[in-house]
């Protein structure tokens, strides 16, 4: 399985609120940049990834993943996300059951198979 088809399936994991445990690495660390959701920016490890995904559940009732471009080298992946959920919460100007749209570059960094190292540039569109 190549690493662009292994992120397709993290991806889709992460829309079908699936076990993502198997997609990372023990050690894998997130970082996210600063953005308007978190301004601050953010490191997690891999509880915090995953009681992201929890928390998410209460905040989205559905988002999906659309890789527009792709970048592969030896352990590492390049991707520019096209992200749209649909809120269970009103954020900002969106109201409950309103689309949120965001352009993500995601850089992945694999071990054995299994993301170890994830950069989140997240850039959202106005609410």
């Amino acid at each position: 399985m190549t690493l662009l088809e292994r992120a397709r399936a993290y991806f889709s994991a992460i829309e079908a609120r699936a076990d993502l445990s198997p997609f990372f690495s023990p050690e894998v660390e997130q970082r996210e940049f600063p953005n308007q959701l978190v301004r601050g920016g953010a490191t997690r490890d891999l509880a915090a990834l995953l009681d992201g995904q929890e928390r998410g559940k209460h905040v989205l009732v559905s988002e999906k993943y659309q890789i527009v471009n792709s970048l592969e080298t030896d352990d590492r992946l390049a991707l520019e996300v096209i992200w749209t959920a649909t809120l269970a919460i009103p954020l900002g100007s969106i109201p409950i059951g309103g689309t949120m749209t965001a352009h993500f570059g995601v850089f992945l960094t694999f071990r054995d198979g299994r993301i170890c190292r994830q950069h989140n540039y997240d850039c959202f569109d106005p609410f």
